[in-house]
């Protein structure tokens, strides 16, 4: 138990990483076992897909979108799917804040593939982008998390910036030191380690979610960021958020690790399912519309159909397809062939894969 722990005072004292206690426990190891194959049959299926990057899009605007949500910032999936290619500025403040933090994911993995470290200035610049402004680290005192219920205080992160900066420090030792844990258990640790250090003014929780994709590309579980897991959060907010006090309050580490290692599980077995069912869908439709319509196909229209569930001939000439006006005239043929629905935005037309969006909506 942490001693002398007082949620409303700053937890200045709040213990270096590695924890001095035993992670390697039978029920942890057991479930190791299962979670990481999850994790690597996830990784198979991307790898072995005709184009690994196809449906990456997709799955980082629905990161995006429950990643937020559990910080309140409430957007649909079409708003999302719609302002990823419609030319206009995002009308709703949410779906702006949300488009940040796919912007920050995707900064982040380009980051790590030209130096492999995850430091704090990455951190500060991730928080900078989802934020949309200069902060850095907290530098003032006063910050609290509240039960937004009955507003009582429920942690107070570490305060000053030397102290706050010191326990970063510590984290990035402990992410890039040589040592026998498990990568996935490690996961489980930093991430509770960055949201008890709570280093920016807001933000904290949407970074931390950023880092926890970063590292498992770092480690070597994950090549691209496929793994949904805000949702998995969302549908379990309060045992989140209880492990998570366990841990500070009574240095209960095996149910936090457990918490973590059941959402990687879970949200990889619903990944490879949807992956699965796009792969199956994207042919059924490639042999419909070559049936069809034998002068629309093409195999680089339908993979391009299946990028996003929303489209518009800009984007496809964009991608080199055919003219703009040939496009228009595939699309319309599409459309009249119920592959494809239409839909004004603006002076715009979005041409919606219905089909894809049912499955990525499930």
């Amino acid at each position: 138990m942490a001693a002398n722990y007082n949620p409303e005072k700053p937890y200045n004292e709040l213990p270096l990483v590695p924890p001095n206690t035993d992670l390697e426990t039978k029920v942890i190891l057991k479930k190791l076992i299962t979670s990481s194959r999850a994790l690597s049959e996830l990784k198979g299926a991307i790898t072995n897909l005709p184009n690994p990057t196809l449906f990456i899009d997709t799955i980082n605007l629905q990161e995006a979108q429950a990643s937020s949500a559990i910080e309140n910032i409430i957007t649909t999936q079409d708003e999302l799917f719609m302002a990823s290619i419609a030319e206009k500025k995002y009308d709703n403040p949410a779906t702006k804040e949300v488009m940040h933090y796919k912007d920050a994911l995707w900064f982040g993995f380009q980051e790590i593939e030209k130096r492999p470290f995850l430091t704090t200035n990455l951190f500060i610049k991730l928080a900078q982008i989802i934020k949309e402004n200069t902060a850095s680290i907290r530098n003032a005192s006063g910050t609290q998390l509240k039960n937004p219920a009955t507003g009582k205080v429920i942690y107070t992160p570490p305060e000053g910036e030397n102290t706050i900066r010191e326990k970063l420090k510590n984290l990035e030792d402990f992410i890039h030191a040589e040592d026998e844990i498990d990568p996935l258990v490690k996961m489980a640790i930093i991430h509770y380690q960055f949201e008890a250090i709570h280093p920016f003014f807001d933000g904290n929780g949407r970074t931390g979610r950023i880092i926890l994709l970063l590292y498992l590309k770092l480690a070597g579980l994950l090549d691209l960021p496929a793994l949904y897991m805000s949702n998995y959060i969302i549908d379990n907010k309060a045992a989140y958020y209880n492990n998570l006090r366990k841990v500070t309050e009574e240095g209960n580490w095996e149910d936090w690790i457990m918490y973590m290692l059941d959402m990687v599980e879970e949200t990889a077995l619903k990944g490879r399912k949807q992956i699965t069912a796009i792969e199956e869908l994207m042919n059924t439709m490639a042999a419909e519309i070559q049936e069809k319509l034998p002068k629309v196909y093409s195999k680089d229209l339908v993979e391009a159909l299946f990028r996003l569930p929303y489209t518009k001939r800009q984007q496809l000439e964009a991608e080199g397809l055919a003219s703009l006006k040939t496009i228009g005239n595939y699309l319309i043929a599409l459309e009249e062939k119920g592959f494809l629905k239409s839909e004004t935005v603006g002076k715009e037309k979005i041409y919606i894969n219905y089909r894809l969006l049912e499955i990525l909506k499930q």
